[in-house]
């Protein structure tokens, strides 16, 4: 799939993306770029799209202030960006393997 791009300056979280969850296999590469001065949590969720509420850190991206990356390889069905405190900008890019 294309390359999908959030973004949230200062405190605040990003719309969630809605991973494809009719794609055979589940391949999320993310990564995350920091602008200035930032405090962020990629997390994750298992929950409906139609109704988001339990959110998960991922374990390599939680309370992070620079440049990262993650990959998932289990299902979910959400993926949001949480920038924890600052005033700078976190930008997170989420590629999802599948069709185009």
């Amino acid at each position: 799939m294309k390359p999908q791009v959030y973004s949230q300056t200062g405190a605040g979280t990003t719309d969630p993306y809605v991973v494809n969850t009719n794609s055979q296999l589940v391949n999320i590469g993310i990564a995350v770029v920091v602008t200035g001065t930032v405090n962020y949590t990629v997390q994750h969720t298992y929950d409906s799209p139609s109704g988001f509420t339990t959110w998960f850190n991922d374990g390599t991206l939680a309370s992070k202030t620079a440049n990262g990356e993650t990959n998932i390889a289990f299902p979910v069905s959400g993926i949001q960006l949480v920038v924890n405190s600052g005033t700078g900008t976190a930008t997170m890019t989420v590629v999802q393997a599948g069709i185009a």
